[in-house]
């Protein structure tokens, strides 16, 4: 096995050379991820290999001089996903009317046919879009609603997403439903239940988180969609924290409408999503901007949105071949690692409470946890203001706390000193 000495050397003499710019190159990523695979190891045994993970947190041009423990909001791309990206908007600004739009734009393609490869489904079947929320926003507005129809979700769905549909109620008079589940909820038929206990005959339309923001809640996707389709009801399924992630493709979940953000867990440029519809329902489903009629049944309806830059949906590549080389096996494993290690020093169910499951199956990277008697919003400033730990504080109305969620490039030192900053919380209550 390659020694980490000797992988800095090859790609570029070593340390100096990464602060440099060696991973400054787009051709490094399969460098890295030839390297990468010279490791050997089950997943568990990878996820503890330090060797393994220095490797790959020296793509990253994180600043060292914090802790970012709130990758889930949004996340670094590697050097070289940044680098790509900048190179292919350079190349635009030369003459972007020939460079970005004849010569950049259709090597959108490549990229589509990868993402529709990764998630296993058709190429035809996936659009690239600017966020999750762009995605998901074109399925909440696409469906013909009527006075009187009921939407239904939960209440612990991402604002923007209920915000949308509260919209259609003023704007349409449509009336949206929310259930509550339990916190954390390890029990898939009682999920199952509580969605179908809330249909009633005016139902026209479910939304689900896939991985639920505020605790890391994972809902069991693949069974409501089943569900609600013996109903003849559409389910959106919101997977902006999911996808890249955790293992899974489009088999697990069977679902007909699936969103995502690529810059949050695949590492891709910021401002890039990704939109799956599946094929024989992309005519019925209306753009969220206008689209000629020809377009009826092409996934690329729905990323017309004008002048855009091709060089963010491009370096997705980049990202894509990032993920690929660490292998999402071994990254869900490492994220589920770095969590254990915080939560199992600090929560003792008394005065520190966690608010998400440790089963494995229903949770992965992200984490919600509480001190009792210290005030979210309170905890969070003082983990920045004398720690300089950026965590996001997390109030509901059935839960309270902040939300952890370390990344790839975490080392185990930051969890140690996010776990000292805690304690010292700890005894102040």
């Amino acid at each position: 096995m390659e020694t980490r000495k000797q992988f800095l050397k090859k790609i570029g003499g070593g340390a100096a050379a990464l602060t440099a710019g060696a991973f400054f190159n787009p051709m490094k990523t399969e460098q890295l991820k030839e390297s990468l695979s010279t490791f050997t190891g089950n997943v568990t045994e990878i996820a503890r290999n330090e060797d393994f993970w220095a490797h790959v947190q020296q793509a990253f041009t994180v600043d060292r001089s914090l802790i970012n423990l709130n990758n889930g909001g949004v996340s670094p791309s590697p050097a070289f996903v940044q680098q790509a990206m900048k190179k292919h908007l350079d190349f635009s600004n030369q003459a972007p009317v020939y460079n970005m739009w004849r010569i950049l734009e259709p090597r959108r393609e490549g990229v589509r046919q990868r993402l529709a490869r990764n998630f296993g489904v058709d190429t035809e079947e996936i659009a690239v879009t600017r966020n999750a929320s762009e995605s998901l926003q074109i399925c909440q507005l696409g469906f013909d609603l009527k006075a009187g129809d009921e939407v239904l979700t939960t209440d612990q769905d991402y604002p923007r997403m209920i915000n949308t549909f509260k919209q259609r109620e003023r704007r349409e008079g449509i009336k949206l439903n929310q259930i509550s589940i339990p916190v954390p909820a390890e029990d898939d038929a009682e999920i199952v239940r509580r969605f179908e206990q809330a249909i009633t005959p005016n139902t026209k339309l479910i939304l689900m988180c896939h991985i639920i923001n505020l605790t890391g809640q994972i809902l069991p996707v693949k069974k409501v969609v089943q569900m609600a389709r013996k109903k003849d009801i559409p389910v959106i399924v919101d997977g902006a924290h999911a996808f890249a992630h955790f293992e899974f493709d489009h088999a697990d979940l069977d679902c007909d409408y699936y969103t995502t953000s690529l810059h949050k867990w695949l590492f891709a440029p910021h401002g890039t999503g990704m939109l799956y519809v599946r094929k024989n329902k992309i005519k019925d489903l209306w753009p969220l901007m206008a689209a000629a009629e020809s377009q009826d049944e092409d996934i690329r309806k729905f990323e017309e949105i004008g002048t855009h830059p091709a060089a963010n949906f491009l370096a997705i590549g980049e990202a894509l071949t990032f993920h690929e080389g660490i292998g999402s096996a071994r990254k869900e494993a490492r994220l589920k690692y770095l969590n254990d290690l915080w939560i199992d020093e600090l929560v003792d169910g008394d005065k520190v409470v966690l608010h998400t499951s440790r089963n494995p199956k229903y949770a992965c990277g992200i984490a919600t946890v509480e001190i009792k008697g210290m005030e979210p919003n309170e905890l969070n400033s003082t983990l920045w203001s004398d720690y300089r730990i950026i965590t996001t504080p997390i109030n509901h109305d059935q839960f309270r706390g902040i939300r952890v969620t370390p990344n790839v490039y975490t080392t185990l030192e930051e969890i140690d000193r996010f776990v000292s900053a805690m304690k010292d919380q700890v005894k102040k209550v």
